[in-house]
C-alpha cells in the first residue's frame, strides 16, 4: 500500500478506532471465547466456533488498519499547490450542461463524508478533478455518463 495522505483529524480517528479495537475490541472477544468455552464440550461448541472466527476477523482488522496508520502522512496545507486540484483542496465546480454549482473539498477515502462535502480523491469526481486548473473543464466518468465540470475556484 502506497502513502496516503490525511487531515491531522482524519488520521487521530484512524489511530484511535485501532485502539479502540486493540483494547476494548480485544477484551469483548477473550470474553465472549471464555464464556463459550465454559460451556464443555469445545467440539461441538458453536458459540466457541464463533467467537474463534470474531477473533480472526478482529486481528485481522487491526493488522489492516495497523499497516493504514503506518503508511499514513498528515497533509501539510502549506505545502499544498493551490495552482490545480489536489488532495485537501477546496474546489467549486460548475455542471457545464446544468449550470449548477456545488463545492467538494478532496480528502482520503476514510475521511470522506458526503454530507461535509468531502469527497475521495478516489471517487469518479476526485479522480477526474485530481490536477485540473483554475477555468479548466474536466471530464468525469460517473456511472450515469460522462460529465463535464468547470473549476471556478481553487482554495484550502
Amino acid at each position: 500500500m502506497a502513502v496516503s495522505y490525511y487531515t491531522e483529524e482524519g488520521l487521530q480517528k484512524l489511530k484511535d478506532e485501532l485502539r479502540e479495537l486493540q483494547t476494548k475490541g480485544r477484551a469483548d472477544i477473550a470474553k465472549q471465547i471464555a464464556e463459550a468455552r465454559d460451556k464443555g464440550d469445545l467440539s461441538e461448541n458453536a458459540e466457541y466456533d464463533a467467537a474463534k472466527d470474531a477473533q480472526g476477523l478482529l486481528e485481522l482488522k487491526i493488522a489492516k488498519l495497523e499497516k493504514v496508520v503506518g503508511d499514513a502522512r498528515v497533509m501539510d496545507a502549506s505545502q499544498i499547490d493551490l495552482s490545480k486540484v489536489s488532495i485537501l483542496t477546496t474546489v467549486k465546480i460548475k455542471n457545464v450542461k446544468t449550470g449548477m454549482e456545488v463545492k467538494y473539498t478532496l480528502v482520503a477515502e476514510s475521511e470522506s463524508n458526503l454530507k461535509e462535502g468531502k469527497i475521495s480523491v478516489e471517487s469518479p469526481i476526485g479522480k477526474g478533478l485530481l490536477g485540473t486548473k483554475l477555468g479548466e473543464k474536466a471530464i468525469v466518468k460517473a456511472p450515469a455518463g460522462e460529465i463535464e465540470f468547470e473549476v471556478l475556484d481553487i482554495s484550502l
